[in-house]
Formats: structure tokens, C-alpha cells, sequence
């Protein structure tokens, strides 16, 4: 009876405690792009627990959490007794029979969900491919749609650093914050490693998956700018691209 008071003390609550700060996320997705248009993951995070607790809250929506371990710098795990979603509150409570101590610790979990059609989140487009409709995986997280993707502390005062990975079909193109560096093929499916992003809000991370073409140039400074489009589609794009370029090129100076 007393533990369910204390997960009651976290319904309704517009902020997640902060009892346990992400520093780090080292996130993992796996795209279907079928008619099921599903997606899977796993995500590490580097959290400092600042207070003693037998509970972690994060932000999730409409996703199934199948796993979660908690591991503190001294190797002890701690595996939740409870796994509480709640979609109403957008929350994901995990309970543990024994507290966490304060200090630092890396907290696994493994996920699904289907991408949406709602246009924000993690949600699917559609493009044509010699007269075939086909999908595309793309985000939108702001301003608090992250947790659509993968549970996280997805407030934007809380900023991390993030290592993306992907496995998508080996003929689509996929895209994150930063840039490519290394991919592997196994069969007619490619897991690529993006470069850790600078620190940033949850909101800020990206993901695309779809078949493109692309233009690119370069800025005064020698920085890579480029435009995808749809195949075939490239001229389309060169007005955006020249207009990122020089604006890029503008704001280098001002700062």
C-alpha cells in the first residue's frame, strides 16, 4: 500500500522529478518500414542519481518498454520490480525494491513502438518510387515529442550529449545530427554510427530514413551544407540550398 501512494505522489506532475539528471544517451534504432511501419530500440543514459530513490521517472509516450537495468559506476545492478507506463502522463515509472544511492549509474532500457501519423514524434511519411508508395521514417520533437521516439528525461532544460545509431534497409538514406562515421552491412540491412552531437535538448535530436537524392555546396568557411530531395527531384532543392549556404555564411560572421 505504501509503495503505490509513492507512485501515485507522480501522476499529474507537469516536471519529472529531479532526483536523477541525464548527462548522455547512447540511443539505438531499428526501423521497419513494411506496412507495419514499427521501430525498436535500446537506450543507454548517464544519469547522476542527487538523491536517494526507489524510483525513476522519465517521459515515454506510446511506447512498450520490454526491459530496464540500472547499473551503478561500482557494477551493481539493479533490475525494476515494476515497470509503470502511463500515456496519460506521458511517464514511464520505474520501481525498485531496493533505493538507488546517490551517485552516478547508467540506466538501460530496451523499447518499441509504430511510428505515427500525426506528424510529430517519430512518425511516417510517404513518397512515391516509379509509381510505388513507399515510407519514410522522419522526427519532429518540439517542443516535448522525443519521448514519442525513446524514453528519455525530455525536458528541455535538461541537455545531454547524444550517440545515434541506425539499422534501416541498405538501399534508404539516413540522416541524423551529425556526421557518418562508420557503417556495416549485413544482408540487406546497414547499421550506421553517427558522431556524438554537442550538448543539446531532446528536442533537437533528428532522424530520417527514406530513399533521397542530394545537392550540396559549401560554405565561405568550407563547411558541407546539403539539400535532400526526393529521387529525382534534386532542382527542386537548389533554392534552399543557396539560400542555406548564404545564410550560414552571414550569421558566421555576426557571431
Amino acid at each position: 500500500m505504501e509503495q503505490k501512494m509513492n507512485i501515485e505522489q507522480f501522476k499529474g506532475q507537469a516536471r519529472l522529478p529531479k532526483y536523477a539528471i541525464p548527462s548522455h544517451y547512447d540511443l539505438h534504432l531499428k526501423l521497419d518500414l513494411s506496412a507495419a511501419c514499427t521501430f525498436s530500440g535500446t537506450v543507454k543514459i548517464n544519469l547522476s542519481i542527487t538523491e536517494k530513490t526507489n524510483f525513476l521517472v522519465l517521459n515515454a509516450n506510446q511506447l512498450h518498454v520490454h526491459q530496464a537495468l540500472f547499473t551503478t559506476s561500482g557494477n551493481q545492478q539493479y533490475c525494476p520490480s515494476d515497470v509503470i507506463v502511463d500515456d496519460g502522463d506521458e511517464v514511464v515509472v520505474l520501481v525498485f525494491d531496493e533505493p538507488l544511492c546517490v551517485g552516478e549509474g547508467l540506466l538501460g532500457i530496451e523499447f518499441s513502438g509504430k511510428l505515427n501519423e500525426h506528424l510529430k514524434g517519430f512518425y511516417r511519411c510517404t513518397y512515391m518510387d516509379k509509381e510505388v508508395k513507399k515510407n519514410m521514417a522522419v522526427t519532429q520533437f518540439e517542443a516535448a515529442e522525443a519521448r514519442r521516439c525513446f524514453p528519455c528525461w525530455d525536458e528541455p532544460a535538461l541537455k545531454a550529449t547524444f550517440k545515434i545509431t541506425l539499422d534501416a534497409p541498405s538501399e534508404l538514406t539516413t540522416l541524423s545530427n551529425m556526421p557518418i562515421i562508420d557503417e556495416k552491412l549485413d544482408g540487406n540491412v546497414k547499421t550506421v554510427y553517427y558522431e556524438e552531437t554537442p550538448v543539446m535538448s531532446t528536442y533537437l535530436v533528428a532522424v530520417v530514413v527514406g530513399l533521397f537524392d542530394h545537392i550540396e555546396d559549401t560554405t565561405a568557411d568550407g563547411v558541407k551544407v546539403r539539400a535532400y530531395c526526393p529521387v529525382g527531384r534534386s532542382d527542386e532543392g537548389k533554392f534552399v540550398l543557396e539560400l542555406t549556404v548564404k545564410s550560414v555564411d552571414i550569421f558566421t560572421k555576426i557571431c
